[in-house]
């Protein structure tokens, strides 16, 4: 083997692994501190390991596949419990919130959520107000923020959250107009639409055997979204 090809096989493969390393070490920060955001996850992990070359930064799906991985090994048993809580509990609040057409999204829906994850719901109605009014009406107390996100890969756009807890569990709830829901905004895994769930889906989620295995659990998904 020629010294030049055998530095370039070496360059790879030392690549390949600080991408390992980072994906592995950022699945910890977002099971064990509770981060959401991919992103923030993949820089904390790459500045704990010394690594700063951007190559050997991994995918958001690769972190996505060591966290899974993270939680069936260390938190094989906890993990599905949590997220099941939290499956049940978007069950009642998308029908508590019916009249704004609710739809479940993030790691509830995806099935990564844990003990930090909170139940995510996007909302629709063309009346701003509509929302917080509901939610004071029947007494129940919120913060509001703002969250940017991305409509297409060129436009972004600023919808109001409303944030509140429900048997000590958070709810984050987006607010979106109507006719947002024939286009869903881009993930946060990658740059293609984000899934959303309606009630019907999140039930059959709840009655469906649980999935031995990622691939299971994808074709399910899929099924489901796909009706």
């Amino acid at each position: 083997m020629a010294r030049g090809q055998h530095h370039r096989i070496h360059a790879q493969d030392r690549l390949h692994r600080n991408r390992q390393r980072v994906a592995q070490e950022a699945a910890r920060l977002m099971s064990e501190h509770g981060i959401r955001d991919f992103h923030h996850a993949k820089l904390k992990a790459a500045e704990r390991m010394g690594v700063d070359d951007e190559q050997a930064l991994p995918r958001n799906r690769e972190i996505e596949q060591a966290l899974r991985e993270r939680q069936r090994i260390f938190h094989g048993h906890e993990q599905p419990q949590a997220l099941r809580r939290r499956r049940e509990a978007a069950r009642e609040a998308m029908g508590f919130l019916a009249r704004f057409e609710p739809r479940l999204v993030g790691a509830v829906l995806d099935g990564t959520a844990d003990s930090h994850s909170a139940v995510c719901l996007h909302l629709f109605c063309d009346e701003p107000e509509a929302v917080p009014r509901f939610l004071e009406e029947r007494g129940i107390p919120y913060e509001v923020q703002s969250r940017r996100l991305r409509e297409t890969r060129e436009r972004s756009g600023d919808y109001p959250v409303y944030l509140f807890r429900a048997e000590e569990l958070p709810f984050d709830l987006t607010v979106f107009p109507r006719d947002a829901l024939r286009q869903a905004p881009l993930g946060r895994i990658d740059e293609r639409p984000m899934e959303r769930a309606s009630l019907s889906v999140v039930d059959d989620l709840l009655t469906a055997p649980d999935s031995s295995n990622d691939q299971d659990f994808e074709d399910m998904l899929t099924n489901a979204l796909g009706r």
